[in-house]
C-alpha cells in the first residue's frame, strides 16, 4: 500500500477497533494459479503482541485452505469509512480553482502466514465467538445451541479453520489531513448536512 506519512496510522488499538468494526476481510492470497481474494469475516485477537491474530474460517470446498504455501505471507484488507469528496467543498474552490475531487478512507492491511485449523473442537470454539461478536447487541440474540447439535456438528466438518499470526500491520486513514484547515472543515459541515449513515461514520473517523 501506497504510504504517506499524513495519512499513516501506527497505533495498534485504532488499527484493531477498526478490524472489529469492519470484520468482513478481503484476504488476498498467492497461489499455484495467481492471485486470489477471499471475503471472509476475521475475529482479531490481541495476542500475541504486538499485533495479535486473525482467526476464522472458510468453505471445506474452497481450495484457498490447500493451495496457499504456510511460507507464503497472505493479506487481509480491512475497508474501514469511506466516502467521495467533492472538490466544491472546499472554500479554497472560489480562491483559486485549483482544487480536484477524491476519495476519504480508513484501511488496514493485515499480513503473515496462513496456518490451516481442521479440528472440531477448534472450529466450535471459533464459530460461537464470531456468532457472538455480531449477535451481542441483538435485543434475543441468537447462539449456536439454538440449532440442533447434530445440525452444528454437520455444518462444522464443512468447514476448514484459519489463522494468520500477524507480523505486520499498516494502516492508513486518508481524511483530508493534507488540506488547508478551511478545507478540512468545509469537509466536515457538508458530511454533517448529508447526515447519512456514511458521513456519520467518516467523521467519527476524521476526529483525532
Amino acid at each position: 500500500m501506497y504510504d504517506v506519512s499524513a495519512f499513516r496510522e501506527q497505533r495498534v488499538e485504532v488499527l484493531h477497533a477498526l478490524m472489529r468494526a469492519h470484520p468482513l476481510a478481503t484476504l488476498v492470497t498467492l497461489t499455484a494459479s495467481g492471485l486470489e481474494a477471499n471475503h471472509i469475516p476475521l475475529l482479531i485477537g490481541a495476542e500475541p503482541a504486538p499485533y495479535g491474530t486473525l482467526r476464522g474460517h472458510v468453505a471445506r470446498a474452497n481450495p484457498l485452505w490447500r493451495a496457499v504455501d504456510a511460507r507464503t505471507e497472505v493479506l487481509a484488507v480491512f475497508q474501514g469509512p469511506l466516502g467521495y469528496i467533492s472538490p466544491s467543498w472546499y472554500p479554497s474552490k472560489k480562491e483559486t480553482g485549483k482544487v480536484v475531487p477524491t476519495w476519504n478512507y480508513a484501511v488496514v492491511h493485515a499480513h503473515g502466514p496462513l496456518v490451516i485449523h481442521d479440528d472440531v473442537e477448534w472450529l466450535r470454539d471459533l464459530v460461537t465467538r464470531l456468532t457472538v461478536s455480531q449477535e451481542s447487541q441483538r435485543e434475543k440474540p441468537w447462539q449456536v445451541t439454538d440449532a440442533p447439535a447434530d445440525y452444528i456438528d454437520t455444518m462444522l466438518k464443512a468447514i476448514v479453520g484459519i489463522e494468520i499470526p500477524i507480523t505486520r500491520l499498516q494502516g492508513k486513514w486518508k481524511m483530508s489531513q493534507n488540506r488547508l484547515p478551511q478545507d478540512k472543515a468545509g469537509v466536515i459541515a457538508n458530511l454533517q448536512a448529508r447526515g447519512d449513515a456514511a458521513s456519520r461514520a467518516m467523521l467519527d473517523a476524521m476526529k483525532p
